[in-house]
């Protein structure tokens, strides 16, 4: 709402009087030589002086064309671009949207920046009484990431259901027509796991979408803590295959600021990874590691392993090493994309390493600055629950 109110002010009040005290040159600058016509009245002069602060503190770009086309003026926060690489990129799309509108044509565009960080500015300009134009710059970065995130969701959701809701339908009529009970239960085995695969697909998308779309919390996380849950997760999804899950050089006292659901959903999604992709009878082992850069949580197994061809990939959304492996196993193909969502939430990352038919590493890996020093969380809700259990 400031935006349009400060941007109607500055074609209404700054056109009306602030463009008669401006006089426009070709070179875009202001000069500075000419006499300032005086306001109207008092009150003129302090509305007209306020709209001008007000804009000067938008978040948002402005910027005043005369009828020649030149710019007048730059508040702050065009200024800001002003003269930068991503300004010399953007001021030729004003230019263009300056010429549109002084022909009477309001008009806007998307402007996309690569980076990194990729940044999306939306450029508009619009006609003012004296021939030449307002244009607005604002950052929508946020809002493409988010719809595109919708858009993929959508995507990603309606591709991976097909399979699962297709079997459902396959399986539904074959049961209608049979009447051999043992055919009848097992079609009905089949009916279920479709089902609880669509489920697990569906709830995997949900958890991936909400990480990408919120910030991480601030909570004081017991690392320790997060690994037990996480090895008995890998426990209970071992099925009786003989895999056993140790875990090696933990602190007790480790704490770290950040989102405990998170972070709890990264280290399950390795573990269990670990112990799906490991043969029967194989070992498992958890590590944590804290040095002056990183706190990294190491999951090793003595798998199967992964392709080096496959290595940059593994953490894309639905990517499958083995897809007749990860259907058998009712993998959705999305936890080591959580993984590293959950890293990049964090400011950290996560890395492999691996060797085809002898296993796989990965290493979650947070910043030492999330790291609570020593002593401040003897008191925290998870030490206490930690402790009341042991």
């Amino acid at each position: 709402m400031i935006v349009a109110v400060a941007v109607a002010a500055v074609i209404g009040v700054a056109v009306g009087v602030a463009l008669t005290r401006w006089s426009f040159q070709r070179s875009g600058r202001l000069d500075t030589d000419v006499e300032p016509v005086a306001p109207s009245s008092e009150s003129d002069a302090g509305v007209s002086g306020s709209l001008r602060e007000a804009v000067e503190h938008l978040e948002i770009g402005v910027l005043l064309a005369g009828s020649d086309g030149g710019v007048s003026y730059r508040n702050a926060a065009a200024s800001a671009y002003h003269g930068t690489y991503v300004g010399i990129l953007v001021d030729g799309h004003v230019a263009e949207l300056v010429e549109a509108a002084r022909a009477g044509a309001p008009t806007s565009r998307i402007v996309e920046l690569q980076g990194p960080p990729k940044v999306w500015l939306e450029v508009a300009a619009d006609p003012v009484p004296n021939g030449g134009a307002v244009v607005t710059i604002r950052d929508v970065s946020e809002r493409v990431r988010t719809d595109s995130m919708r858009t993929d969701f959508v995507t990603n959701i309606s591709h991976e259901l097909k399979t699962p809701v297709g079997a459902v339908a396959v399986l539904a009529e074959a049961l209608i027509d049979e009447s051999d009970p043992a055919v009848v239960h097992r079609l009905a085995d089949h009916l279920v796991d479709e089902a609880h695969r669509a489920v697990r697909t569906i709830d995997d998308l949900l958890k991936l979408s909400e990480i990408e779309s919120r910030r991480p919390g601030d909570e004081v996380v017991d690392l320790k803590a997060v690994v037990g849950s996480a090895i008995g997760r890998g426990r209970v999804i071992e099925n009786g295959r003989g895999v056993q899950i140790t875990s090696l050089d933990v602190p007790d006292d480790l704490f770290v600021r950040g989102d405990e659901l998170q972070l709890l959903s990264a280290v399950g999604n390795l573990v269990e990874n670990a112990v799906k992709y490991s043969h029967d009878g194989g070992v498992v082992q958890v590590r944590v590691r804290v040095d002056d850069a990183a706190v990294e949580v190491m999951v090793a197994d003595q798998g199967v392993g992964i392709p080096t061809r496959d290595l940059d990939r593994v953490f894309e959304r639905f990517y499958r090493v083995d897809k007749a492996r990860s259907r058998e196993t009712g993998g959705t193909g999305l936890g080591l994309a959580i993984v590293r969502h959950v890293a990049t939430n964090h400011g950290g990352d996560v890395l492999v390493s691996s060797q085809e038919g002898e296993g796989s590493t990965f290493v979650l890996r947070l910043p030492a600055s999330l790291v609570v020093p020593p002593g401040t969380a003897a008191s925290t809700p998870q030490r206490q629950e930690r402790q009341q259990r042991e």
